[in-house]
């Protein structure tokens, strides 16, 4: 477990990450966490007082990561940009996410749906995923299932299922 102080950020403009807040994690402290990943990878511990896991650290460059800290637990840390916060983190082996069943069944209709959703990296996987299980209603959680099997028809990534529904 590393533990380290650091302050809340919020993206100005910076492409899809506009607006995010985040805490910047310096690659010395990545390297402690999980040795010679450059990639996302998930971390769990506690922030403040709370309890996370399954949180990515997203790379950025030059080794450093970003960890986005989502409304809801600002709320629960009672704390916003410019914030200072004190980080316990370790690397999260055991967070898995599981294919929900009726998105296995949409997918499997057509194997090259299956094929394509699964050649994804499994963060990617884990967008799509959780977006799907964040749908409140059963009405949304359908209209989420057709957007996904659509995408994968066009071989969409999450961010170009997204922008395409906007239009």
């Amino acid at each position: 477990m590393v533990s380290f102080e650091a302050e809340i950020e919020k993206f100005d403009q910076k492409g899809e990450k506009t607006g995010w807040s985040y805490v910047f994690v310096p690659n010395a402290i990545a390297e402690q966490i999980k040795a010679g990943d450059k990639k996302s990878f998930r971390v769990k511990g506690k922030i403040d007082q709370v309890e996370v896991s399954g949180m990515s650290l997203v790379p950025m460059g030059e080794g450093d990561f970003i960890l986005a800290l989502k409304s809801s637990l600002r709320k629960k840390l009672r704390k916003e940009e410019g914030a200072k916060v004190l980080l316990q983190l370790s690397f999260d082996a055991d967070f898995k996410i599981e294919m929900p069943d009726d998105l296995e069944l949409c997918l499997s209709d057509e194997p090259e749906f299956l094929n394509t959703f699964l050649k994804m990296p499994k963060s990617h996987q884990n967008y799509y995923i959780n977006w799907l299980n964040s749908a409140k209603t059963e009405p949304t959680r359908t209209k989420r299932l057709v957007m996904i099997v659509d995408a994968m028809a066009k071989k969409y990534d999450f961010g170009q299922m997204i922008r395409a529904s906007k239009q």
